[in-house]
């Protein structure tokens, strides 16, 4: 901590980390040890975020995230979109293919920026607010596969006919960016994905992750 930053407000962000991480929520006896602090400033920021909706407590006295995290969270969306667009834009470009961030929502893939390419003859009309299930479609798939797999294992993946009948896709996850799990890809009617889109589309992730960071 230093003289400019304020260690109530880093304890009380602190805990809306921690119970992020969990499915089942924590008592205050918990949060206090994770903390390292006492019962009782445990008890008044719960209060604290409590009043802000940001944290709830079940009728066993655990803390969980509250929905006013959600009313948080709408605002997030046009901001990764802004951050995104000049890489998808180069990306659409560059392929002549839609271009696509795509961000996990519960078990969905949810797109939630497009960009058409300017030159094509035509291409898949793709828009944002299209979502589909995590393991259907390259999006989707590149997200499981960064999942499972270490950073420095993950690449791009590839898919024909899963979403759309004519349709590949390729995509790539975003790695390294704190609190986003994505992907970013190209759709395009063809029966192959050509051999230089997935190393571009791994670049244009990257790009974007950049942007983010």
């Amino acid at each position: 901590m230093t003289a400019e930053t304020s260690q109530t407000l880093d304890r009380g962000l602190r805990v809306l980390k921690l119970l992020a991480d969990t499915d089942h929520g924590l008592t205050v006896t918990e949060l206090s040890t994770k903390l390292g602090v006492n019962r009782t400033v445990v008890y008044r920021l719960l209060a604290t975020l409590e009043q802000h909706a940001l944290v709830r407590r079940d009728l066993g006295g655990r803390a969980r995230v509250g929905l006013g995290v959600l009313r948080l969270g709408r605002q997030v969306h046009p901001l990764v979109r802004e951050a995104a667009l000049p890489a998808l834009r180069s990306l659409a470009e560059d392929i002549g293919a839609t271009a696509h961030l795509t961000l996990v929502d519960g078990a969905d893939a949810l797109a939630v920026a497009v960009v058409e390419p300017s030159w094509t003859d035509y291409h898949v009309a793709y828009r944002a607010g299209f979502r589909h299930p995590l393991d259907r479609g390259a999006a989707g798939k590149a997200i499981l596969a960064a999942r499972a797999k270490p950073m420095a294992e993950c690449g791009y993946t590839l898919t024909h006919g899963e979403l759309e009948a004519g349709a590949s896709g390729a995509a790539a996850p975003l790695l390294g960016v704190t609190g986003v799990e994505g992907s970013v890809g190209v759709v395009m009617l063809a029966d192959a994905v050509p051999e230089r889109v997935g190393p571009r589309v791994v670049d244009a992730a990257r790009e974007v992750a950049e942007a983010l960071q």
